[in-house]
């Protein structure tokens, strides 16, 4: 995946609407329903993509904060993550005194 900035043509400090447009202008450019070539989909999708991670506010900190996608991606899949994420305060505790 490249810069989703990029691939939505905003600037790192576009706001929410800014985002929102973008993706509009550029979706209806490139949905497969409307753009019958075959780089429509791929195109889509990349762009379907960056649209979520930009549009949620958490997503596009953690994407802002390592700066690259591949480091990104790993956070996205649990790498790294707090291991006592998601547990009750007494269950963390059973962890930690087993």
């Amino acid at each position: 995946m490249a810069d989703p900035y990029a691939i939505l043509g905003v600037s790192r400090g576009a706001s929410e609407d800014e985002i929102k447009k973008a993706y509009r202008k550029k979706s209806l450019k490139c949905h497969p329903d409307k753009a019958k070539c075959e780089e429509a989909e791929p195109a889509f999708k990349k762009l379907s993509q960056a649209y979520t991670i930009l549009s949620d506010e958490t997503k596009r900190r953690q994407y802002d904060h390592f700066g690259n996608e591949e480091d990104f991606l790993k956070s996205q899949q649990g790498m790294g993550a707090n291991p006592f994420e998601g547990m009750r305060p007494d269950d963390i505790f059973r962890e930690m005194f087993q």
